[in-house]
């Protein structure tokens, strides 16, 4: 959110002035390999301003265990940013064509700020779901969304402006049109999941429907009763006899809300889970356990403190997975019906086939 308000015009994010004087004067006075490597380094202290927001996002992705987004991150942006130095090398001439430094670039800047606000709320939402705040429930955080992309529909069409907006800036061009029927569009597509809409578009980035106060539902639709503790669950399946759908998954799961909204939801899947007595359990929960509980795994001591730990440690080390979403079929008594499990796959009839009942 800093870097969203640095994006706007509030401030400027910049690193001391004499770290870049003093690199380009090194660069300067040395030659070869490490010529290059100061002069590279001069380029990020002076592009930090504009590159930081960026590779804040990247890092906080990666900090949330994921490594194929960073890593495809980090390659698009350092192609970016070496792709127009290796061809202006090639080809000094195209240089006398490029457009002039001035209001587009603001523009692209706060273009950019609105979407890093966006990507921002999404990150909060997860310390949110995890620490138990419920500050962005579903329908906050969807109503925000709608917010954040009609006003930047508003800014591409020249209705709102900034402080370092210049004149232009009211004069809409053709790519700036589309890209804001584009965005305002976004937003009404987002309205109806304020009711309940499953928002399938987004279902990977909003936090999940169980966090929804306000649902319009069918006179048909009945609720599934799910678990959220692994004893409770159990000893409900045994009292009634039924079998039980193991779900592992996290807060901070993209994948766990894809399959959510495009397999978990989708009524004749739906009707079959109705047969089972559903546990999900979410390894990301910060809530603390009355007691620590000290345990082994692969031969060391572990202290698990949070409720996320406990189910954590159990997909470890009764299961021998570590990734989510992450499905078993048990019976009554714990053990598996199917020995196969079931991971991310959003092919319905494969997992309809996958389930037993």
């Amino acid at each position: 959110m800093v870097f969203a308000a640095s994006f706007f015009g509030a401030f400027e994010l910049t690193l001391p002035s004499s770290w870049s004087t003093a690199l380009n004067s090194k660069s300067g006075k040395t030659t070869g390999f490490i010529s290059i490597m100061l002069m590279a380094f001069t380029l990020v202290i002076v592009s930090f301003s504009c590159t930081g927001p960026i590779i804040g996002t990247l890092l906080v992705e990666a900090a949330g265990k994921s490594l194929m987004a960073p890593a495809m991150g980090m390659l698009g942006f350092a192609i970016a940013l070496a792709l127009p130095f290796s061809l202006f090398a090639m080809f000094p001439s195209v240089l006398k064509k490029m457009p002039k430094s001035g209001g587009w670039m603001n523009t692209f800047k706060v273009t950019l700020a609105f979407l890093e606000l966006a990507l921002a709320l999404k990150f909060l939402s997860v310390a949110d779901l995890a620490y138990g705040w419920h500050i962005l429930d579903r329908e906050v955080f969807i109503a925000l969304w709608i917010i954040i992309f009609t006003l930047l529909g508003f800014y591409l069409l020249g209705i709102i402006s900034f402080q370092h907006d210049d004149d232009d800036h009211r004069k809409t061009s053709v790519p700036r049109l589309f890209l804001a029927i584009f965005s305002l569009s976004f937003a009404m597509y987002m309205v109806p999941g304020l009711w309940g809409a499953p928002l399938r578009a987004i279902s990977a980035f909003a936090p999940p429907m169980s966090t929804q106060d306000w649902k319009l539902k069918s006179s048909d639709h009945v609720d599934q009763i799910v678990f959220t503790d692994y004893d409770q669950g159990m000893a409900y399946a045994k009292q009634h006899g039924m079998p039980v759908f193991l779900d592992f998954n996290g807060f901070g799961c993209v994948n766990c809300r894809k399959m959510e909204a495009a397999v978990l939801e989708k009524p004749e899947v739906a009707a079959r889970l109705q047969k089972y007595v559903i546990i999900s359990l979410i390894v990301d929960d910060k809530t603390a356990l009355p007691e620590p509980i000290t345990t082994e795994e692969n031969g060391k001591k572990v202290v698990l403190k949070t409720v996320g730990d406990k189910w954590s440690h159990m997909q470890r080390t009764k299961y021998h997975a570590n990734a989510q979403p992450y499905y078993v079929q048990l019976d009554a008594d714990g053990n598996k019906i199917v020995e196969s499990s079931y991971a991310y796959d959003e092919d319905v009839d494969k997992f309809l086939k996958w389930l037993k009942y």
